[in-house]
């Protein structure tokens, strides 16, 4: 049975959520670190980021292998039951966060169609794509990411004054160095991903435009079913309800900042009539637009 691999093992009880391990295959076969479960079926409740840095090994992810050696970058997504196996040589640095307790700035992350495809799609696609869209640094690319990781782990062992807000900079700073990197993969099944990692990058840019179903999936350049399932899969969502979340996001900003109308809000953030833009807020929100607006004021 997976064992449960807890945040605060690793984060510490009143610790920020973003922490790096390293894992070496020793000798004896021994641990790394304390709470160190890499040979043992497990699941985490944050997630975590592996970039092999060294050798190779088997990964086993719900229950399919997977070949892995230097320079694969892979992200792990909380309840991914998974594990490594016949370790030669392995060398793996984790880096460990949690996005629910993090004020990532998603919007303009996902403005990198890298970081779609490779923090959102991929894990969704690995074993469809049996891993061949996967994150392949070259040893320089790979000694610019262990860059940032070395400076992760300094400013967490040191936890000087505004550590958090330094470990949080360099944890997006390496979130998008990868998702560039990923941006240049050449294999089929990586520019799979970067389609709709395109297509989201689109929408977190030109939500306000009137966009169907058939047109977005012509941008991303897949059929329609495949549209809707790639995009459910990967964020649980169709693209309609997820462009409609982009809108009522802007709208929020927009009532919390300014003094336009309702109407006026609602054609700004691509909605085509006050009315609907009323429901859907209200479906979203769980008030109406006029009651959040004095809400946050």
């Amino acid at each position: 049975m997976a064992v449960l691999a807890k945040g605060v093992d690793y984060f510490g009880a009143d610790g920020f959520p973003v922490t790096v391990r390293r894992v070496a295959t020793q000798a004896d076969g021994g641990e790394s670190h304390p709470h160190d479960v890499t040979e043992i079926e497990h699941w985490h409740d944050f997630c975590e980021l592996a970039m092999v840095t060294g050798g190779r090994g088997v990964h086993v992810l719900e229950g399919e292998s997977f070949h892995v050696s230097t320079g694969d970058v892979f992200v792990l997504q909380g309840r991914q039951v998974h594990c490594f196996r016949e370790r030669q040589g392995l060398a793996l640095i984790n880096v460990m966060y949690d996005p629910e307790r993090l004020p990532l700035p998603l919007g303009l992350l996902r403005r990198l169609p890298g970081y779609s495809a490779l923090f959102m799609l991929e894990p969704t696609f690995r074993s469809t794509h049996r891993f061949s869209s996967r994150l392949r640094l070259a040893r320089r690319e790979l000694g610019s990411a262990e860059a940032i990781v070395e400076r992760i782990e300094n400013e967490s062992k040191a936890a000087q004054e505004g550590h958090e807000a330094v470990l949080l900079s360099l944890l997006v700073e390496l979130m998008v160095l990868l998702s560039r990197h990923y941006a240049q993969s050449d294999t089929r099944e990586s520019h799979a991903l970067l389609q709709v990692g395109q297509l989201v990058s689109m929408l977190e840019q030109r939500f306000g435009e009137p966009w169907t179903l058939e047109q977005l999936a012509e941008q991303a350049r897949v059929s329609r079913s495949n549209l809707l399932r790639m995009f459910r899969q990967a964020t649980g969502q169709s693209p309609i309800d997820f462009l409609i979340g982009l809108r009522i996001e802007a709208a929020r900003r927009l009532l919390r900042r300014s003094d336009l109308g309702m109407t006026e809000i609602a054609l700004e953030c691509g909605f085509s009539d006050g009315n609907y833009f009323a429901r859907q807020f209200r479906k979203t929100c769980g008030v109406t637009p006029s009651i959040y607006r004095r809400q946050m004021r």
